[in-house]
């Protein structure tokens, strides 16, 4: 399939793990990826691997940077004159109690995964506008649901569901869709510690219908139906891409 042919994509946090599988994918439909994240040398070494390199854009962001952001929609407009496709990906985690975790890493967290967030729309929405273009934000199944040990990210995460239910209700007239994909348990760099722990992955593949963590190419593969015209009636959702986890009521299996 090539649905995304003389189309522009930005994908935050592109360097690694999920966004690096969105950016693949994009690409490997036909589209000119913009990929942005804070390490140069990891988003270098995506580009190279790409279908065609030439059609790939690298951009330094930390996307908790207002400046940052600026410059990346600059970047993207100077060298490919549109945008069509916002995937808001980069995203931190904070683990612990609420009175165990600093102010800074609250802060942090936030800045990051809700702020970026924002300032990607906020920047982007013009150029969006002139295409009826698509926003996909990556939130979580820790967007939908509390976790033991993780408020603070479900917190971040939390308003990221919601800030997407609200933005396609308020930009849906002008043909706009935004919507969000939530994760479960997904082979990263950032998840790594917990895949090498084998007692812990032993209780998630418990409570996992389909029996194992996803891989960025399943996320991605969502994205790219949700930012397509086959999902063009479709707006204001969050959708657990998370191999069954939200489907069980809580209570552990009985046989």
């Amino acid at each position: 399939m090539h649905r995304f042919m003389e189309k522009v994509v930005i994908v935050t946090g592109a360097g690694s793990g999920i966004g690096e599988g969105v950016a693949r994918r994009f690409a490997e439909e036909g589209a000119q990826v913009v990929l942005a994240g804070r390490t140069l040398d990891k988003l270098e070494k995506v580009q190279q691997s790409l279908p065609d390199p030439r059609a790939a854009l690298c951009v330094q962001t930390d996307v908790a940077r207002e400046s940052d952001v600026i410059r990346m929609v600059e970047r993207a407009i100077e060298t490919f004159g549109r945008i069509d496709v916002l995937v808001n990906n980069a995203g931190i985690a904070v683990e612990g109690q609420v009175d165990d975790v600093s102010v800074q890493d609250w802060k942090a967290c936030f800045a990051t995964d809700v702020d970026g967030t924002f300032y990607g729309i906020r920047h982007a929405l013009p150029h969006l506008r002139k295409h009826k273009g698509s926003i996909i934000n990556i939130s979580s199944v820790s967007g939908l649901g509390g976790d033991w040990g993780m408020s603070v990210y479900n917190a971040a995460k939390g308003a990221v569901t919601n800030f997407t239910r609200a933005l396609a209700m308020d930009l849906g007239r002008e043909g706009i869709r935004v919507n969000a994909v939530c994760p479960s348990l997904t082979v990263s760099e950032m998840t790594k510690d917990m895949l090498d722990n084998d007692e812990l992955m032993s209780k998630f593949i418990e409570r996992i219908p389909l029996g194992r963590p996803a891989e960025p190419a399943d996320i991605a593969a969502v994205v790219a139906f949700l930012a397509s015209e086959d999902a063009r009636f479709v707006t204001g959702v969050n959708l657990p891409v998370d191999g069954g986890l939200t489907a069980s009521n809580g209570q552990p299996p009985q046989a």
